[in-house]
């Protein structure tokens, strides 16, 4: 399944609550402030990948306590963001064009 992608969207403009958001997966959407350029979506598509793998509301469960883990730890918002297990691997990746099609299931494993 491909995901919906939305772009030139208000909703990541009224999600930035912590963080400035630009685009957004909430599965089996991604959803942008703009148009995305196609290592965005790579990006985003990684999410796509590990909400998949997680059954969507687990990830969201780990992705909100590995960010509480590093705020805990005396982060900022965007030190927590970016420490996210999730995330690493999602920007260590995407510029890697063939990435998803040789992606291990559960890599962002890889970045405990």
């Amino acid at each position: 399944m491909k995901p919906i992608i939305i772009q030139n969207s208000n909703i990541p403009k009224y999600l930035s609550i912590f963080i400035n958001i630009g685009a957004i997966t909430l599965f089996p959407f991604i959803i942008s402030r703009d148009e995305m350029s196609e290592v965005t979506i790579r990006h985003e598509c990684i999410h796509i990948e590990q909400q998949r793998e997680l059954w969507v509301i687990p990830f969201y469960l780990l992705y909100g306590f590995y960010w509480a883990k590093g705020k805990v730890a005396g982060m900022t918002n965007d030190e927590a963001y970016m420490n996210i297990p999730f995330e690493q691997e999602a920007y260590r990746k995407m510029y890697d064009e063939d990435y998803l099609n040789k992606r291990a299931k559960f890599a962002w494993k890889n970045y405990l």
